[in-house]
């Protein structure tokens, strides 16, 4: 499949607010070609609001929401006829998909949404996509299309996406003002190329883009394993010299258009590469002879791991309504993809806001201060030893040493009975089922939780990655830095040993 993605600035004159007819007959004759070529095209189209601007005379986008909103549902429709007036010409049906982070934050509604998709495909349509501008409001926008397209890319398993905006590829800086700005032909790392580059001067009046969104969706599209092309929408006719020349790269040869294989599965292309000295994300790519000259875009290589797709729609399409805040060894753990992207309670220093389960997190991970040291009371994360490795096997243990504020369950006696101990709680193997190996305590007695002062409230941190979370913030909150075990002792119930699953970790351990 080829994706495709068009910003305001690129199909609507910044100043007249004219759709540039030139520019859409050719992405439409570029997408049919495309087809007769047996691809899958989806179209992700922005411009309703700058066709509303025209509408309605009015000069300069709003600012007022509902200004905007109206001017969406006024050009909307003018926009879709326009594209099914210009792919009528050709025979080309298509149809509209109008959605909002809140129509993909439910994931059967999510699915439902990935069903559509292929039926239309397989019927032979062309899907057109935009945000529902209309009803959308901060909460459940994309921001832009850029990321919309991303979102998209990673449902369908796209092979490629292509970004088409108003320059040819990635610079290191504003090529419009700096003479000496150089475009960057192939990047393998997003993190280490923002500080290669300026992206904060590109993007146009209508648009709510720019060369920043372009990276954001590339991240989010090559973490799905989507091979991601940045070219400009001058030249759409450029998608087939782009595909054709990766094509060969892959084979070592020219190659045909055909027999592309998914990002998901495909090798990385074999090319020669000389990484630069300053970092290892920019890669300049030689072109044989043989492969003619290189088209003018930028690659965004996808990744060889790329994340599931329920881990793909926690990380990039739900809207987190929380946070739990994790100690080092939880992080270097989870970092490993061979833990499931699975959390223990035991991890887990606080919580962050109310949320119930099912819903999605934020993993954060607290920021130590230069010089720091192990002292520092109930605010350190570190164990006894201070070491990073004795943090990360105390965690995989699932014992509670992991942090000095880990609560302790300790007995007390009640008026109601004599029992002042609990010796068979430690007895239990962690391995066991807890549902299976424990009996609920005594309604007689009482359990106490003796914990310090929360001071995480004061801690810095940062967000690390994401995920869904099995039980709601109270319950996590009463569990934190205890044995998987316990759990049921507590809740009165363990449906499941682990706090939050299918984490995703962004931000690698240090």
């Amino acid at each position: 499949m080829v994706r495709n993605i068009q910003g305001t600035s690129s199909i609507v004159h910044e100043t007249t607010h004219q759709p540039l007819l030139s520019t859409l007959s050719a992405i439409v004759e570029t997408v049919v070609h495309l087809r007769a070529q047996g691809h899958k095209v989806v179209l992700v189209s922005s411009g309703a609001i700058g066709v509303g601007l025209k509408r309605m005379e009015v000069a300069t986008r709003p600012k007022a929401l509902s200004k905007k909103q109206a001017l969406a549902a006024i050009g909307q429709g003018r926009l879709i006829a326009l594209w099914d007036n210009l792919f009528g010409q050709l025979g080309q049906p298509i149809a509209q998909i109008l959605l909002t982070r809140g129509d993909i934050s439910d994931r059967t509604r999510y699915l439902n949404a990935i069903n559509t998709f292929k039926e239309l495909l397989s019927m032979g349509v062309v899907p057109i996509v935009n945000e529902n501008d209309t009803v959308s409001v901060s909460e459940i926008k994309f921001g832009d299309n850029d990321t919309l397209s991303a979102i998209t890319s990673s449902m369908i398993h796209a092979d490629y996406l292509f970004l088409l905006t108003d320059v040819d590829g990635l610079y290191t800086s504003n090529p419009r003002k700096d003479p000496n700005a150089s475009r960057i032909d192939v990047v393998t790392s997003i993190a280490s190329i923002r500080s290669q580059v300026s992206t904060k001067t590109l993007g146009s009046s209508l648009g709510t883009g720019g060369m920043e969104t372009k990276l954001i969706a590339a991240e989010i599209a090559t973490a799905a394993g989507v091979m991601t092309v940045v070219t400009s929408s001058k030249d759409p006719a450029s998608i087939f010299r782009i595909i054709e020349y990766n094509s060969s790269l892959k084979s070592g040869a020219n190659t045909p258009l055909t027999g592309l294989q998914s990002g998901r599965s495909s090798p990385e292309p074999e090319q020669s590469v000389t990484p630069t000295p300053s970092t290892e994300a920019v890669v300049s790519t030689t072109s044989p002879n043989s492969r003619g000259p290189r088209p003018p875009h930028t690659l965004f290589l996808p990744s060889s791991l790329p994340l599931r797709d329920l881990k793909s729609w926690t990380s990039h399409t739900l809207h987190p309504s929380g946070s739990v805040i994790i100690d080092s060894g939880a992080h270097h753990v989870l970092s490993k993809r061979e833990s499931g992207g699975r959390l223990l309670a035991a991890g887990v220093l606080g919580v962050r806001g109310a949320f119930a389960s099912g819903q999605a997190v934020r993993i954060l991970v607290r920021k130590h201060s230069p010089g720091e040291s192990s002292e520092a009371g109930a605010t350190s994360d570190t164990t006894e030893s201070g070491s990073p490795t004795s943090a990360r096997t105390s965690y995989a243990d699932g014992t509670a040493t992991t942090a000095p504020n880990t609560p302790e369950i300790n007995p007390a006696t009640s008026l109601s009975s004599s029992i002042s101990t609990l010796d068979q709680l430690s007895t239990v193997e962690e391995e066991m089922t807890p549902s299976a190996t424990l009996k609920p305590l005594p309604e007689d007695d009482t359990v106490v939780i003796e914990r310090a002062m929360d001071g995480t409230v004061e801690w810095e941190v940062e967000e690390v990655g994401r995920g869904l979370a099995n039980y709601n913030s109270a319950q996590i909150e009463r569990v934190k830095g205890l044995r998987s075990s316990y759990i049921p002792q507590l809740l009165g119930y363990a449906d499941s040993e682990y706090v939050v699953e299918n984490i995703t970790i962004r931000v690698p351990p240090t």
